[in-house]
């Protein structure tokens, strides 16, 4: 069986690792790179440290609007299935890549598979949003991770979903122990367990807004704790356009994008963290790490219920108490599955296929 998946940008690399390893022991993998992220620490460094294979393909889309960023890989990733013949598609998440892949895999013969289908934040502003709706209602075979996103589905009307649990926790139980061995990025920014906040800002919503962004980081450079940054290039340049570079770089510390295992070292050893990330909100629930939500929203509402995250926006009273409160974390409840979905998946697929017997089958 022929498999071709598709990644973009650096959720979608940790997703993929688990589900590669396991494709590439009993079938044909082809992984295409459509260059959503394509610098070297957005991207490469993921496949290095997770040692995914290089992939066959890099599409080399790069940056633009959400409509040229989509309707570039449209038109690459359909010459591309054309030429591969895949006999199923695998697409990852929510972003540019997932949908214009979903596209143009339901126009041929191949099976979609998407991972993480059923989220929903019901908050049609984020193109998020939009591209996980749209892939699902053309997903032959969707993954859920969670409970609730099955039911979505199902309200939905769609059908032959799974619950599998959540696949990035198969790679964040690899990457804990791998992280606290090898990364030397706490020890690098003289940095010591629970002795500071992570902060991760890079959605659009916050991003393109001055008053958001101002009202956000004038919460983070007034904490009477150090708050670590790696900043995104995107965030970089609008603090440079509102004015806020210099207050910014005086009262936090800004560091480069870091590696994934670098991230899991940082995200494991915060006191909390206050991030816009779909991802990161998770990772923190499986890094035993508070979370506070910089949206007013989330698809992992799963998370809030558990008293594990709390959504705060862009108040900035609200984000200096949730950042200065003491940390009371309930028990915390087995939410995304044992950490087994890669292996689970790839069964689905074999069995949509009628296929289990290699790459030959």
């Amino acid at each position: 069986m022929k498999v071709v998946s598709v990644v973009g940008a650096r959720p979608q690399f940790v997703k993929a690792f688990p589900v590669s390893r396991v494709l590439r022991e009993r079938h044909e993998e082809v992984l295409v790179h459509t260059g959503q992220h394509y610098s070297e620490s957005m991207s490469d460094v993921f496949f290095q440290e997770l040692d995914i294979p290089t992939p066959e393909y890099n599409l080399g889309v790069g940056s633009g609007t959400q409509g040229e960023q989509t309707g570039r890989i449209v038109t690459r990733f359909g010459e591309l299935v054309e030429r591969e013949d895949p006999d199923t598609v695998v697409v990852y998440g929510d972003t540019n890549s997932t949908l214009a892949s979903a596209v143009v895999t339901a126009k041929t013969d191949a099976r979609l598979a998407h991972v993480e289908a059923g989220l929903r934040s019901y908050n049609r502003e984020m193109p998020e949003e939009v591209n996980r709706e749209l892939t699902d209602h053309v997903s032959d075979l969707l993954f859920a991770p969670t409970r609730r996103g099955v039911e979505n589905l199902r309200k939905e009307g769609v059908g032959n979903v799974h619950l599998t649990g959540d696949v990035m926790y198969d790679a964040i139980r690899w990457a804990r122990s791998r992280a606290a061995e090898h990364s030397a990025v706490l020890a690098a920014n003289d940095l010591a367990d629970d002795e500071y906040v992570l902060a991760t800002v890079h959605r659009a919503g916050n991003t393109d807004d001055p008053d958001r962004l101002g009202a956000i980081m004038g919460a983070l450079c007034e904490l009477d704790r150090e708050v670590v940054f790696p900043i995104h290039p995107r965030t970089m340049e609008y603090l440079d356009e509102y004015g806020l570079r210099e207050r910014v770089e005086s009262s936090i510390t800004l560091i480069d994008p870091v590696g994934y295992l670098d991230f899991v070292r940082l995200l494991d050893g915060a006191e909390r963290v206050a991030t816009d990330s779909g991802g990161v909100q998770k990772e923190a629930f499986f890094l035993d790490t508070h979370c506070v939500t910089l949206r007013e929203e989330t698809e992992w509402v799963e998370t809030i219920d558990a008293g594990w995250n709390v959504l705060v926006g862009a108040d900035r009273e609200a984000i200096t108490r949730e950042l200065t409160a003491p940390v009371s974390l309930p028990e915390k409840p087995e939410l995304y599955g044992d950490g087994d979905a890669a292996e689970r998946m790839v069964e689905l697929i074999e069995r949509d296929a009628g296929s289990t017997d290699g790459a030959d089958g």
